[in-house]
Order: C-alpha cells, then structure tokens, then sequence
C-alpha cells in the first residue's frame, strides 16, 4: 500500500509539517519490525507502583509497528490490508488504567479498540457479508472527513451450529500462580462449558516445565470428569509454551473430525522461558494445521510477565483470534456472550482493498491495522495470508479523507476477497464508498473510541489531540454499557495524565 517513493518524500517534508490543519502534510512509518520478533529480543516495560505494597510488575513485551500516514492518490490510490478481529489491546490497555497507570504507546492498536465494539450495522439475511459504507465531518481533524467501512459476517445460531471438538492447552507454570491468573483460567473455562452442547467434546493439555495430557478427549455427556480435570489444575514449573502446543496440537490431529470446529484453544501469559520462545520457533506446523482446519485461538491472563507479541502472533499463525482477558466480565463476554463467533469462523484469508478516485480524493489514511498491511498486487494472491472472520463478528475500518471537493459523487469503491468456509470457495464482493449522511451516535462513538487510541499511542496525527475532547464526544454518544465503561476509561486516563504533571 505504502509506496518506498511516498515513504522517502514523507521523511523529506515532515520536519516542515504541522498537525492534519496543514495542507499536504504526510507524516512516514516508523520503522517496522520483523513480526517474528521473540519476546526476549522485545523490549519489556516495568508497571511501577502497580499493586498495594508498591510492587513492580517487569517483563511486559509489546511491539510497535509504527503508525500509518497520510498517502496522495496520485502516487497510490490503492489501501489493502487483512482484516482483524482481535481485541486483546483494549483490554490490556483498560487493565493498565484500571491501575492507575498509564499503558507504553506499544501496547495500543487502535483496530483492536475499534473492533471491541459491536457495530450497529444488519447482519446479512442470505450471503455470508453484509458491508456498510458511511462517513461525515470527522470530529476530531479540521478540514477532514472521516469515513468507515463496516463489515458484519452473518449469524448463526448455537443450535445450527457445526460441533465442536476443543482441544484446552492451559499454562500452569509458576508466573500462572500471580495475581490468581490460574483461577480466573478455570473460572473462565467453565463458562465456555456452560456454552457447550452434548455433542460438542473437550480435551485439555496443560504444560509448565512440559506438556502432559490431563483430559482425553470427552463428550459434554462427561461433564463432571471435565470440571474436575480443570478444577484440579495447580502451578508448577516453568513454562514450555512449545511442548504445551505440540501435544495439543498432536492430539487435535489424532481426533480430528472434517465436520466439526477443531480448535485449539490457548490460555496463558505467553512467557516462554523453556524450549523455543518465538512465534516462528513455536511449531512452525501451526500455519499448515490451519490449512488443515485445525485453528488456534489464545487468550491472555495476567500483569506482570505477560507476553503479548506471542500471543498475538500465535493466533495470526494459527487462524484463529487473540483476546486478553482482565476480569471475569471480559471472560463472560468472550466465551458466553460471543462463544459462537470466537470459535466459529465463517471466512478465513479475507483481504480489503478500498480503492480511492484519484480526481475527488486528495489523500487518505487507514486508521490502524499496520501490522495487517498487504501489497496492493496481492490482494487477489490467494496464498498470501489474510484475516480470519467468525460468525456475526463485524470489522471496521476507519479512514481520515482530504477530498478535493466539498460532495463528490463519486469517492472510488472497496473490495472484499475471501475464502468461504462453508462453500470452500473464494468471493469477492465490491461496493462504492460514500461519506453522505449525517453521522449517527455510534459514529462519533467509535470517532471518540479511535482518537482515544491514537492520543494513547502517541500518534503524530493526533498530537494536538486532547482526552477532554475525547470525553466530550464518547459521553455524548456513548449508549450501552460497554459504551460507557469507555467513558470511565477515559477518566481513569484523565485522572492518570493529571496525576503526573
């Protein structure tokens, strides 16, 4: 997307830019990192002060990988990335503030706190993707328009669908043992039974120092043997992310079944200190499981030796989606309220190519998603790896616009490409992109929501950004609970940036 040419005039003229007000203003990438960066090459950022006794968290490893920029039409009209449906970064982020400290700028993707909210748009009734084009004024860049591109994957319900074969591989090391991350593991784990139907079946792999089997796997007709299996798990040892997977994965293979959901399903903290640490070293067979159809989903636990490149990484290999969980209200909304989607997917290897008119729009910016950026030329590359969607989940992307006229009429289009899962077919569908109407509540909610983001991660476009502001839009737009747990966030944030001065 990003040409080398945009990039080098980028670095020429953004020593003379200001903020989005200046005309013309491109800000480059920052420099990325390879994304087989292991966490003990990552730089780990301490949390001071973060308990009662005053005690310091260390070892938290992010990642950054830089902050997209404003790119002309004429050198590229093309913006093309996989999509993602993660949403570990909010919470992790929220986990900070709930603190009382601020997060490192590295532990902020503003895609991941964008997709935390549902969109309102309507689910499909027949196809597998219904996709909704809007925009107006943007709220928080003069002269700017904001325009989003939602895509919501139909639903389905429990009872229709596939069966699913689980296999639980679950961190018991010692760091398992801090703050009761193992408790709210086992507290978790059983909601997701509590979801499950009699047809479905569960294993469970633990791992410290190494791997062993701890449940066959079993029917839901068996539930008493799978509570106390997990009931039953205490800390011990170190922690061998490597073994835990491949047995699991290994044992996912030998139960295999074509017309079931076969999944595996990590809990941890994501600190290897055992075997091989990186995400490339980590079973280099994840990416052909998951062609497969065996997937990999992980779920963060804990503050304090805490790894979230790996964990993300390891559900990009492995198709499937990464979340942290903070609070056992998080784990209720991952494995109850949304149990089908995240383990259910519906379209994997989905690309978006949005596709700018040159003669209306004078530059754009894709608000996030750096770490998802593909070649314009591979969009239509089927073995390029894209994003993987479950059922009813949505994604959003938001673009900031420069246009060259005040209501064009025609912006350009975008592109979806992507392999149904049901139908093992690829589609492609395109729609025209449109800034027309006026904004709704949950627009300037997510507005509020992304600006939050950047200001939290130091971006250059948003440094004349203020919370103030941000806590202006979100309240008055803000509706349902979630929406306004958002709004304490920002507090939390205000009362931390206060604090520090």
């Amino acid at each position: 997307m990003r040409k080398i040419l945009v990039l080098l005039v980028c670095m020429l003229i953004l020593a003379s830019c200001g903020g989005k007000e200046d005309s013309g203003a491109v800000e480059s990438n920052e420099a990325k990192t390879d994304s087989s960066l292991s966490y003990d090459q990552a730089t780990p950022v301490s949390i001071e002060n973060s308990l009662p006794n005053g005690a310091t968290f260390d070892a938290m490893y992010f990642e950054h990988y830089g902050t997209n920029p404003f790119v002309s039409t004429e050198d590229d009209s093309l913006s093309t990335f996989a999509v993602d449906v993660d949403t570990g970064s909010y919470s992790v982020v929220r986990n900070y503030l709930s603190r009382g400290t601020m997060p490192p700028n590295d532990a902020v993707r503003v895609e991941e706190f964008v997709n935390y909210f549902e969109s309102n748009v309507s689910p499909p009734e027949k196809e597998t993707f219904s996709v909704r084009v809007d925009g107006s004024i943007s709220p928080f860049g003069k002269g700017y328009k904001l325009m989003r591109v939602d895509i919501k994957g139909r639903e389905i319900n429990v009872n229709d669908r596939k069966p699913a074969h689980l296999t639980l591989v679950i961190d018991v090391s010692g760091s398992m043992e801090q703050e009761g991350r193992l408790e709210l593991v086992k507290k978790s784990l059983h909601l997701l039974l509590s979801q499950l139907k009699p047809e479905d079946k569960v294993s469970i792999v633990t791992y410290g120092s190494n791997a062993r089997v701890v449940l066959q796997p079993s029917s839901l007709d068996n539930i008493t043997a799978i509570e106390r299996a997990i009931n039953e798990l205490g800390p011990e040892g170190s922690t061998n992310v490597e073994d835990g997977l491949r047995m699991a994965y290994e044992m996912a293979r030998e139960n295999f079944h074509p017309g079931a959901v076969n999944r595996v399903i990590l809990c941890s903290d994501g600190v290897a200190n055992v075997g091989e640490t990186s995400a490339d070293g980590i079973l280099e067979q994840i990416k052909s499981y998951a062609k497969k159809d065996i997937t990999l989903s992980t779920f963060g636990f804990g503050m304090g030796n805490y790894n979230d490149v790996l964990m993300e990484q390891l559900a990009d290999r492995g198709d499937g989606n990464y979340a942290y969980i903070d609070t056992f209200s998080e784990a209720r909304r991952i494995f109850m309220e949304e149990l089908t989607g995240t383990i259910y997917t519906i379209a994997k290897d989905m690309k978006v190519q949005v596709e700018f008119n040159p003669e209306t729009v004078d530059r754009y910016r894709l608000i996030g998603y750096e770490n998802r950026d593909v070649d314009d030329e591979d969009f239509r590359n089927d073995t390029v790896d894209g994003g993987e969607i479950g059922a009813g989940h949505t994604v959003t992307a938001l673009y900031e616009l420069k246009l060259k006229t005040e209501n064009p009429n025609n912006i350009g289009d975008v592109h979806l490409r992507y392999t149904d899962v049901e139908l093992n077919e690829i589609n492609e569908i395109t729609k025209p992109l449109s800034i027309t109407g006026d904004a709704g509540k949950d627009f300037n909610f997510i507005a509020a929501v992304a600006e939050f983001a950047e200001i939290l991660r130091g971006s250059y476009w948003a440094k004349e950004g203020t919370f103030n502001h941000v806590l202006e839009v979100a309240e008055q737009n803000a509706n349902t609970e979630k929406e306004f747990e958002f709004v304490h966030m920002v507090k939390d944030a205000m009362a931390i940036e206060a604090g520090e001065k």
